[in-house]
C-alpha cells in the first residue's frame, strides 16, 4: 500500500499546484490514499467548505489542519458534517469537529490523526504525546495503520514525537514550517518520519508569502500586512510504501514537483 502525504496547500498556487501534479504522481508512485493538510488552502489562512470540495475533487481522500482551523468561521459548522477531514485533536475537549478518524482503503483501513505542537505556538493545547497514545490505542481496534500529521513549529517537538512513537504507528508527518526537510527515513522500530513535508505552494516566496514584503518586514523592523505570493507553484510531500499487515513502513521517498 502506497501513503501519499502532500504539505500545507497555500493559497491558489497551491491549489493549482495539486491540481497539476497529483494526477502523475499517483500514477507514477501507484498511490492508494492521500492526505493532504489544507489549513492554508484559502488566502494562506484558514479552510472553507468551497476550497475543502476543491481539494476533494483534486484528489485528496483526507484532510487535515493546524493552528489555522479556525481563521475561516464558515469551516467550524462544516467539521460537524464533513467526515473528511479533521482538526489538531489536542484541541480542548469540546471544540468543534474531530481530531481523528479511520479511512477505508480497499480491503484496509486507515487511521488519520491531527496533532498540534505546543512549542511556540498560539494555543494552548493539551500534550500532542499523551493524546498520540491514547488515539492510537482506540485506533488499533480498528487497523495497525496509522498516519499522524504532527502540525509543530520547532524540529526537536517533532524528532520527539517521532521517536516516541517510534514501532506503535505506520508514519508521522511535520507540517507547518513550510520548508522540506532532509531527513526523510524509518525510524528503528518501523515508522516513517520527515521532519517537515514542504509547502504546495507559491516557492518564489518567503514560505508562501510576497518576499519583497516579509524582507522590508525584516529589514525594516515595521508591521507589514501579509500577501500571499503566486509564482512558481510546487508540490511537496511523501510517499510511504505501507506493509498493510503489519502497519509499519517499508520506505519513505520524498516527493517535489514543479509545474511544467
Amino acid at each position: 500500500m502506497n501513503v501519499l502525504c502532500v504539505g500545507d496547500i497555500v493559497g491558489k498556487a497551491g491549489r493549482h499546484a495539486l491540481e497539476e501534479c497529483l494526477p502523475s504522481i499517483k500514477k507514477e508512485y501507484k498511490v492508494d490514499f492521500t492526505i493532504v493538510n489544507g489549513e492554508n488552502a484559502a488566502g494562506g489562512a484558514g479552510l472553507t467548505p468551497r476550497i475543502a470540495g476543491q481539494l476533494f475533487r483534486a484528489g485528496a481522500d483526507f484532510l487535515t489542519l493546524g493552528d489555522h482551523t479556525w481563521d475561516k468561521h464558515e469551516l467550524i459548522e462544516y467539521l460537524e458534517e464533513e467526515q473528511r477531514i479533521i482538526r489538531p485533536a489536542n484541541f480542548p475537549e469540546g471544540t468543534p469537529g474531530k481530531g481523528w478518524a479511520v479511512a477505508q482503503c480497499g480491503d484496509y483501513k486507515i487511521g488519520v490523526v491531527n496533532l498540534l505542537g505546543r512549542v511556540f505556538m498560539r494555543y494552548n493545547v493539551d500534550c500532542p504525546f499523551r493524546a498520540l497514545q491514547k488515539i492510537a490505542a482506540e485506533i488499533k481496534k480498528e487497523t495497525h495503520i496509522i498516519f499522524v500529521d504532527f502540525h509543530a513549529e520547532t524540529t526537536s517537538e517533532k524528532v520527539a514525537a517521532g521517536l516516541f512513537a517510534d514501532g506503535d504507528i505506520t508514519a508521522l508527518f511535520g507540517t507547518h514550517t513550510h520548508i522540506q526537510t532532509a531527513d526523510a527515513k524509518v525510524l528503528p522500530k518501523g515508522t516513517a518520519y520527515v521532519t517537515d513535508l514542504g509547502m504546495t505552494g507559491p516557492y518564489d516566496s518567503v514560505i508562501g508569502q510576497n518576499k519583497e514584503k516579509i524582507i522590508g518586514r525584516f529589514w525594516t523592523g515595521m508591521p507589514v500586512r501579509f500577501e500571499v505570493a503566486t509564482e512558481d507553484p510546487q508540490l511537496c510531500g511523501v510517499v510511504v510504501d505501507v506493509d498493510p499487515q503489519t502497519g509499519l513502513a517499508h520506505k519513505i521517498t520524498s516527493i517535489q514537483r514543479r509545474i511544467t
